[in-house]
């Protein structure tokens, strides 16, 4: 099963929890091996691999998310997974922070983001998005 957007009750779910906190965003990428843009889409035609779809993504809506006080505080590349069902595979890893939940409501319903979004959509083939709140780091693990 695929999970490109959220469903209804996880956005309400996300919806309902507090708007004036710093969040951190974990974001789990799958690319598709083709980009599947919509027809009649600048991007279409262009022969772009999910992980080039997913560029252009980061190229447009990077702005929006810097405007917004966002930014990306931890990146990776994915090699095994240890614990979790193997088929699981994943091309991308990384954090997104945010001042606040707000601001992550803004950056989504700006209009600049809202064009840039159809590259994400053309280039994931499954992902994860998992909301955290902060903590401070440490020695312990809780």
């Amino acid at each position: 099963m695929s999970h490109v957007d959220p469903t209804r009750e996880a956005f309400d779910q996300f919806k309902s929890l507090p708007r004036d906190e710093p969040i951190q965003m974990l974001n789990l990428i799958r690319y598709r091996d083709k980009a599947a843009y919509p027809a009649g889409h600048e991007n279409a035609g262009k022969d772009w691999s999910g992980a080039d779809a997913y560029r252009e993504y980061g190229r447009t809506s990077g702005p929006v998310l810097q405007r917004v006080g966002g930014r990306i505080i931890w990146r990776g590349k994915p090699r095994v997974t240890l614990t979790g069902p193997s088929e699981e595979q994943w091309d991308a890893g990384f954090i997104a922070e945010y001042p606040s939940a707000a601001a992550f409501f803004a950056m989504i319903s700006d209009e600049e983001y809202q064009q840039a979004v159809v590259n994400r959509t053309a280039a994931v083939a499954d992902s994860r998005l998992i909301r955290f709140d902060p903590r401070e780091g440490g020695a312990g693990f809780a």
